[in-house]
């Protein structure tokens, strides 16, 4: 089983830190499934469950981590 998680990066971070932080995470026995280069800069990554706990995702230039999902704009009650 993996779990998917969105890296993102400050807007001024050059694009071969960017580089070097996927390279590591692919290393780490992770996928990265897409890359973001517009609106924010960073990546979208699959994680094994049996090795997300070995990733290290600390760097000077991190903007945040979180899981990816569903978004949505308006309430679920809406929808119905």
């Amino acid at each position: 089983m993996s779990s998917s998680y969105i890296v993102t990066f400050k807007s001024d971070t050059p694009q071969d830190v960017i580089d070097a932080k996927a390279q590591e995470v692919e290393q780490s026995g992770a996928e990265i499934t897409h890359r973001y280069n517009a609106a924010i800069k960073g990546f979208s990554v699959k994680v094994p469950d049996t090795v997300v706990s070995t990733l290290s995702f600390e760097s000077p230039h991190l903007n945040g981590v979180e899981a990816d999902g569903v978004v949505t704009t308006q309430g679920q009650s809406l929808l119905a």
